[in-house]
């Protein structure tokens, strides 16, 4: 049987990144991410649900997270879904997590106030440039929009 496991993420640091280094000296990050929906009830009444998220980055890409991320701060995640399972020590019930493994990272926004000139402007196995700089209307046409 076939499968696919990809998972992509544009939300907003709940924490602070969490850098730690494994015994060999691989770099591991902790990211908490809230992602929001916003829609419409039958009764036309507005509401949003937010969704929070454990991300975990390896290697360089979580020092760049590191680095460069701050709580409140928007990213955008692409990866997969792992689940870990543990026994817990004070139970001893098995216990199991759902997060997501990141595979590659944009950073999004503004460069923070007191930032160096330079900034990667994605890591992971994918590499782009930054988007270029243009003015845009201020209300985009209906037949620019791709859904």
């Amino acid at each position: 049987m076939a499968s696919f496991n990809k998972v992509i993420l544009l939300g907003n640091l709940t924490r602070d990144p969490e850098v730690r280094y494994t015994p060999k000296g691989s770099a591991v990050c902790d990211l908490g991410m809230a992602v929001n929906r916003v829609y419409t009830t039958d009764s036309g009444e507005k509401r949003e649900e937010v969704t929070f998220v454990d991300v975990v980055l390896w290697a360089r890409l979580a020092e760049i997270a590191g680095e460069y991320l701050k709580k409140g701060r928007p990213v955008f995640i692409e990866g997969r879904l792992q689940m870990d399972t543990w026994d817990d020590k004070q139970t001893g019930q098995k216990r199991t997590k759902l997060r997501v493994v990141g595979e590659s990272m944009q950073l999004l926004g503004s460069r923070p106030a007191g930032a160096g000139e330079e900034r990667p402007a994605s890591a992971g196995s994918k590499t782009s440039a930054p988007p270029p700089k243009a003015s845009a209307p201020a209300e985009p046409d209906d037949d620019e929009i791709p859904f």
